[in-house]
């Protein structure tokens, strides 16, 4: 009985890793369609509103460092946790939600020096160039927000004593897509930092 047991929370376990990944793969798909837009845009040259030497706002330099940090402490939360050292899980998943929120807040800082340049997302002072910035950033956004939700539902379950050394997946899940939203923003920035001096 006890075998039976342990093997469908075996198989419930790889279910929901199942579905986290295929999640995972739809919004890598989605970016990237967004990657290939951006490059055929700027390919086509067609529209004389692209910039070619365009300027990333340095508060997403900031949210690169906060978002990479935040991988960090979660990691040390979950090491934390395999030790079952609770007060230092606390402590590091409430350092990784206030790095998360800070992260959203330099990216809104990041809008508002673009708009100081003078682009909107829209209207006649828009620009093609970073119309794609402000829909790549907003969707970014959009994930870290789910991430800083399931973090918030993490350290939820982390006070109603849900989580120890042998009983993880919630934590775990909620790590890999945390991971995830923070690599997809690496990948992003690189992206968008390098590709002005190769068109």
């Amino acid at each position: 009985m006890d075998l039976t047991q342990g093997t469908q929370q075996v198989k419930k376990a790889r279910s929901k890793k199942m579905m986290l990944w295929f999640g995972i793969g739809s919004l890598i798909m989605s970016f990237a369609g967004l990657i290939s837009a951006f490059i055929v845009s700027s390919k086509q040259r067609l529209n004389e509103d692209w910039l070619i030497d365009f300027q990333l706002p340095n508060a997403f330099f900031v949210s690169l460092v906060l978002i990479l940090l935040s991988s960090l402490t979660f990691i040390l939360g979950k090491r934390a946790l395999e030790q079952n050292k609770m007060q230092m899980v606390t402590v590091w998943l409430f350092v990784t939600l206030g790095l998360g929120i800070a992260f959203v807040y330099s990216q809104f800082a990041g809008f508002g020096e673009i708009i100081m340049s003078g682009y909107y997302f829209t209207g006649p002072t828009s620009n093609i160039t970073m119309s794609y910035i402000y829909v790549i950033a907003i969707l970014h956004i959009a994930h870290v927000i789910a991430g800083l939700i399931c973090l918030i539902v993490v350290i939820y379950n982390h006070f109603k004593q849900k989580y120890n050394s042998n009983n993880m997946l919630g934590f775990e899940l909620a790590a890999n897509f945390w991971h995830f939203v923070d690599m997809l923003w690496l990948v992003l920035f690189l992206f968008l930092y390098f590709f002005r001096y190769i068109i």
